[in-house]
């Protein structure tokens, strides 16, 4: 697949200095940024295959199974966020959550973008202006609560906000590969929060899985988004929207959905609260 390399207003700013220039938050005893070191990297790819191949039963690769580590191609082109539990210390063991974040520049290094495996992505690649592919997000077991996401969603706003990104998308998971389990809430996704057609994706041919099982109004709706995971609420909280298609993911043990989300929402919430943060401080 060809992606086409549009100028943005972040290749006119130059590389940062450092990416601290990009995020940096620090809230209480937790610090969102980006990963600086080889050594950090490590650390968010071991706390993927813990995740994903130990907890969640995701089927690793030989070489994945024998470092412990979940890793591709697109680990040494993407940038890592990462949130940091300083109360357990400086080195790798304080990682509690991650996401890694491919914008257009990266895509072109490995000739795509993650999601184009599962989907035909052609409304995101020629979407004007800075596109991000989200993925990878990970949060450690004992970690998973509302500060450690809305620090993510912080440092994804300024990184959003930085590169001047206009629209995210990216592959979110229900658990397992039977999608006939997940009727309810796919039928929910599709009549209430299917992407207008412009930007809405397609799962690619062979791999397509029907969504819209239920007939609309034959079910109940809060019933049903009970049953959707809690990140893919969080993007319908923001405005997201899902393409057309689940795509069976056996590797993971997940079956996907397509996620879009406009950033406007996204930073304008998370830039004024960190804004009103700073004020605060000043004051």
């Amino acid at each position: 697949m060809r992606i086409d390399r549009a100028d943005s207003e972040a290749e006119l700013l130059g590389p940062p200095i450092s990416n601290r220039e990009i995020v940096q938050v620090v809230a209480g005893d937790f610090e969102v940024r980006l990963a600086q070191t080889a050594a950090e990297i490590d650390a968010a790819q071991a706390l993927r295959y813990r995740v994903f191949y130990e907890e969640m039963a995701a089927h690793p690769s030989p070489e994945m199974a024998a470092r412990r580590r979940d890793f591709d191609d697109f680990d040494q082109v993407c940038d890592h966020l990462l949130v940091r539990d300083r109360r357990r210390g400086e080195g790798p063991e304080g990682i509690v959550g991650t996401y890694r974040l491919i914008r257009r520049s990266a895509a072109e290094k490995v000739g795509r973008f993650y999601s184009a495996a599962e989907y035909d992505i052609a409304p995101m690649i020629d979407y004007p202006g800075e596109v991000l592919e989200l993925g990878r997000s990970c949060i450690a077991r004992d970690a998973r609560n509302t500060a450690t996401m809305q620090m993510l969603w912080r440092g994804i706003a300024l990184y959003s906000f930085h590169y001047n990104i206009q629209v995210m998308f990216g592959c979110a998971s229900f658990p397992g590969t039977d999608p006939s389990q997940h009727a309810l809430p796919f039928s929910y996704l599709y009549h209430h929060h299917l992407a207008p057609p412009p930007i809405r994706a397609r799962a690619l041919s062979h791999r397509y899985v029907k969504m819209d099982v239920l007939e609309a109004g034959s079910y109940d709706a809060r019933k049903a988004m009970a049953r959707v995971p809690p990140l893919i609420k969080g993007y319908l909280r923001l405005g997201g929207f899902v393409g057309d298609g689940a795509v069976i993911d056996p590797e993971f043990n997940t079956t996907d959905v397509f996620i879009i989300v406009k950033t406007e929402l996204v930073t304008e919430k998370y830039i004024r609260h960190y804004e009103r943060g700073i004020r605060g401080h000043d004051d």
